[in-house]
């Protein structure tokens, strides 16, 4: 079983975004026996809570299903998942303050796993902005979902 967390700030946005469209490449592929896929927000500050409506309308209007409730992350995740990614510097910074010494998950930028150059490798906090921003997160996620499904195949399947 190959564990994967997505993490950003408060996990309403951009991280169930993440996983869920992850979830759903995963689903397309077949391999929701073999990959678990979850994700968190490094403070509390929306625990409990449905993703923000503009991300759950974005996965709407592009044919992914979305359900979770905000999480946050603890340091028995780090032994947990096999991949914890950030969405942008500030988490991917905070990950590894909270990262305990055993930890063994791989801790990166999401955007690391990109597959094209035309895309920003850091996915901006969209909360603050319009309709457009979410649009952005998610062919950003679309594209590192692809690349991080054929590091998954190369290193673990």
């Amino acid at each position: 079983m190959v564990t994967v967390a997505f993490v950003c700030l408060g996990n309403i946005c951009r991280s169930p975004m993440a996983e869920a469209v992850f979830a759903e490449h995963v689903r397309r592929e077949g391999l929701e026996d073999v990959i678990k896929v979850d994700s968190f927000g490094t403070s509390a500050f929306h625990v409990g809570n449905k993703p923000d409506k503009r991300t759950i309308s974005t996965c709407d209007k592009n044919g992914t299903p979305i359900q979770h409730r905000a999480q946050q992350i603890y340091p028995h995740h780090f032994t947990k998942f096999d991949y914890i990614l950030g969405m942008d510097r500030e988490n991917l910074g905070n990950l590894k303050c909270m990262a305990p010494k055993n930890s063994t998950a791989t801790i990166d930028l999401f955007g690391s796993y990109r597959t094209s150059n035309d895309l920003n490798r850091i996915i901006d906090d969209p909360y603050y902005g319009g309709q457009n921003g979410f649009d952005i997160t998610y062919d950003q996620v679309t594209d590192f979902s692809k690349g991080l499904l054929e590091d998954i195949r190369k290193n673990h399947l």
